[in-house]
């Protein structure tokens, strides 16, 4: 709760103009998230409007930066993979006494590489991918996880960065939304 103090100390440091900058930093962070800069910058005093916008827009540009980096490290891995196994080179051995030659492969290259809890979690990742699909996980998703990292799995997972944008940002503008107004309305209410 510290980094959510200095937040809303540093927003009402800063000049006027530069509020809506700070909730956007704020709405980048894991865990605070669009709808928890929305809420700082209300609290702060800025119009629910502007306060859900930037933290909604802070929020979706590191989730683009995340989106972007976790493909192209899925694609370089892929490429090199198959790069990999393509190029694997066959040994000749002999059966000892000068007879035939069978071939064997050598660097073997499995799926599995990754035994225990990395694996149970992508396991779960994917079970929950299947069952509810990149909307389903996309929109569901923040109450369990920031969808920094949301977002990340699916673009490791190979859904298409347009895809995995496409549903985070509307996932991010609706919680970002609905926690804004509720926040905006209890402000309002009070004063």
């Amino acid at each position: 709760m510290d980094l959510i103090t200095r937040f809303q100390e540093l927003a009402a440091q800063v000049p006027e103009v530069l509020q809506p900058l700070i909730i956007a930093l704020a709405g980048a962070v894991p865990f605070i998230e669009g709808e928890g800069a929305a809420a700082i910058g209300i609290v702060g005093g800025l119009h629910p409007a502007v306060a859900i916008a930037a933290g909604a827009i802070g929020n979706f540009l590191c989730v683009a930066v995340l989106v972007v980096a976790s493909s192209s490290a899925r694609s370089a891995i892929v490429s090199r993979r198959r790069r990999t196994m393509a190029g694997r080179q066959s040994v000749l051995v002999g059966d000892g006494r000068g007879g035939a030659a069978t071939s064997v492969i050598t660097d073997p290259v499995t799926e599995n590489d990754e035994p225990g809890r990395t694996s149970a979690r992508r396991a779960k990742f994917q079970r929950a991918l299947d069952r509810y699909g990149v909307p389903g996980v996309s929109l569901l998703g923040p109450l369990l996880l920031p969808t920094q990292f949301t977002a990340t799995m699916l673009a490791s997972a190979g859904v298409s960065k347009a895809r995995v944008l496409f549903w985070q940002g509307l996932a991010i503008i609706a919680w970002t939304t609905l926690i804004g107004v509720a926040i905006g309305g209890v402000t309002h209410a009070v004063a």
